[in-house]
């Protein structure tokens, strides 16, 4: 992500806009839903030591 689009204050809401290319169906791929939850458990483990 481009530094233009970090949040000014974190400790409000964020919205996340995702666009998938040629509808790829995340959620019912397995190793693209896995891919996908890997990618929010790490943001989630390194947002909360930030």
């Amino acid at each position: 992500m481009s530094g233009k689009y970090k949040p000014a204050d974190d400790q409000l809401p964020h919205f996340v806009t995702l666009t998938a290319v040629d509808w790829v169906d995340v959620f019912t791929r397995n190793m693209y839903k896995d891919i996908f939850l890997e990618s929010i458990r790490y943001c989630v483990k390194i947002k909360a030591f930030a």
